[in-house]
């Protein structure tokens, strides 16, 4: 049995609480710290209802932008798995991006010392960063050619969540430069599943998923022109990801994780109206923000260093989340 202890932040999130799953079920040993501001308790239980951590001794509600939060653990764990950050949809986003940039700096750059002073005892640390990240010049145009690691720099993120999160990113490589402690950043692109957060804060797929649900009391209506797209990868993918980059990732820099296509938000939202199988009126709103233009990933490197591909269809994936989030509806 693998008696390594691992730290999640951000664990009861959607991504944080099917990996917790996925690492007790390779028999590591899990702390979990979350704030609850998107994850919740709930996505913590098994199919049985039954909480898969003991909650009194292994989850803790801190907030990570006061330092010296998690020293203490640090310290008892083999390997921190950082998860944890502020984000949701990109109205949030981008009308809070101030406060988000401050938030997030501060979350990554006190985890951050925390490992640095468990440097004794600890055998890895995983940042995970994002694709906002990658220069607005490489999203900027439909004609899409697949990012590389390699083009972080010059560094020109569209949005001060891109900018935080490069910055987290930086500070993980000094880490490693600085203490030995092996590292490995992983950018995640526009990652999508269930549980998940399918209110007013969501991301894309959720929030046409609930539209769908709901119309015709809630209006189908699509932000932007629909034209712009995003690398959708589902969360089991992401998930066996981040176990590879424990095996084979520390020590490797930084590794995004991704599909080589791009598929456009148009499509997304007529595969949702398609997976409903209602007659709805789909309406593309110009006025609102669309951020990026599109971004495919050159996984490459995943490939080569993990072993790791994308598994999951699309199709798949989004009948399985439009099915959860159906039955979240339908207990409300």
């Amino acid at each position: 049995m693998n008696k390594s202890r691992i730290l999640v932040t951000g664990g009861a999130g959607m991504i944080g609480s099917n990996l917790v799953k996925r690492l007790l079920k390779e028999g590591y040993g899990v702390i979990v710290i979350d704030n609850l501001w998107r994850g919740k308790l709930d996505y913590l239980k098994d199919e049985e209802g039954q909480y898969v951590i003991d909650l009194e001794n292994d989850f803790y509600d801190l907030d990570l932008s006061i330092p010296s939060t998690c020293d203490d653990l640090a310290e008892k764990v083999d390997y921190i798995i950082h998860l944890a950050d502020i984000v949701a949809g990109i109205n949030y986003v981008f009308n809070n991006q101030g406060d988000l940039f401050r938030q997030n700096i501060l979350i990554n750059s006190n985890v951050i010392m925390s490992a640095r002073k468990a440097k004794g005892n600890l055998k890895g640390f995983l940042y995970a960063g994002t694709a906002c990240s990658f220069p607005l010049t490489r999203q900027n145009s439909l004609d899409v050619i697949p990012l590389r690691e390699d083009e972080l720099y010059p560094a020109f993120p569209e949005s001060a969540y891109g900018w935080s999160k490069l910055m987290g990113q930086y500070e993980t490589e000094l880490l490693e430069k600085e203490t030995g402690i092996p590292t490995c950043s992983l950018m995640f692109h526009n990652v999508y599943g269930s549980p998940c957060d399918f209110g007013e804060r969501s991301q894309v797929i959720p929030a046409l998923i609930r539209k769908a649900i709901n119309y015709p009391e809630e209006k189908f209506i699509v932000w932007g022109s629909g034209e712009q797209g995003r690398a959708f990868i589902h969360v089991e993918d992401i998930v066996n990801g981040i176990v590879l980059s424990l095996k084979r990732g520390l020590g490797q820099g930084t590794i995004q994780l991704g599909p080589s296509i791009c598929t456009s938000i148009k499509e997304i939202a007529y595969k949702v109206v398609e997976i409903s199988g209602k007659e709805i009126d789909v309406v593309f709103d110009t006025t609102k923000p669309e951020g990026d233009k599109a971004r495919s990933a050159d996984y490459t490197k995943a490939k080569d260093i993990l072993g790791w591909e994308p598994m999951v269809s699309l199709q798949d994936g989004l009948k399985e989340q439009f099915a959860w989030i159906k039955s979240q509806i339908s207990n409300e």
